[in-house]
């Protein structure tokens, strides 16, 4: 195989994926692909997009949804932010605007174009956490319920490789309240799950 043929490594692959603009012109400000990932971690971080806080601070995670889902795997922000755990890649990288009723869905090029290439730089992943409708419907395909409360709900259908979540976002702070079994039951699998792969 010659040098051009050969495949990028992880950090030459970040750096691709740094610069890329492949739909810049659907975005409502230059991109700013946000994500992280190493070949050492463990856990995967599969969410939707960035939000608009997310996409000014460039950091992943860093709004109120982080605080909740850190809170959940029982974490800290050092631990969260720690490639040697956490690879953090949403199914969108860069905020995609607002709709009607919040952030609208996650750009659908990042996920097709991306999304392989990380996973295969991800020899060490122990555990995929599927954080909402988009993430579950790209890595369980027909496997997936036909809503996201019966996907949550049947968890260890998808389990070890995957848990699966709603999003954390205090948007969800109903689907929360009317599904106390999730906070009740699934959290404190999960902070045990995290924990091991922690060790």
């Amino acid at each position: 195989m010659s040098i051009c043929q050969r495949e990028p490594t992880a950090s030459e692959l970040k750096r691709n994926i740094k610069a890329c603009t492949l739909c810049e012109a659907e975005l409502p400000f230059p991109a700013k692909p946000t994500l992280s990932f190493s070949s050492t971690s463990k856990i995967l971080i599969v969410g939707q997009a960035p939000g608009l806080k997310v996409h000014e601070s460039g950091i992943p995670w860093n709004d109120a949804s982080g605080e909740r889902l850190r809170e959940w795997m029982n974490v800290s922000k050092e631990q969260f932010y720690n490639t040697k755990y956490f690879s953090i890649v949403p199914m969108g990288f860069c905020y995609p605007g607002k709709g009607k009723s919040g952030d609208l869905p996650p750009r659908p090029e990042c996920a097709e174009t991306w999304m392989p290439p990380i996973l295969d730089k991800l020899p060490n992943r122990q555990l995929t956490l599927l954080i909402g409708q988009y993430a579950q419907g790209w890595f369980l395909k027909s496997a997936r319920k036909p809503t996201l409360t019966e996907t949550v709900k049947n968890w260890q259908t998808y389990f070890p490789d995957y848990f699966v979540l709603p999003h954390p976002s205090p948007r969800n702070n109903i689907w929360l309240k009317k599904n106390p079994w999730f906070e009740k039951k699934l959290v404190p699998q999960l902070e045990k799950r995290i924990a091991e792969l922690l060790c």
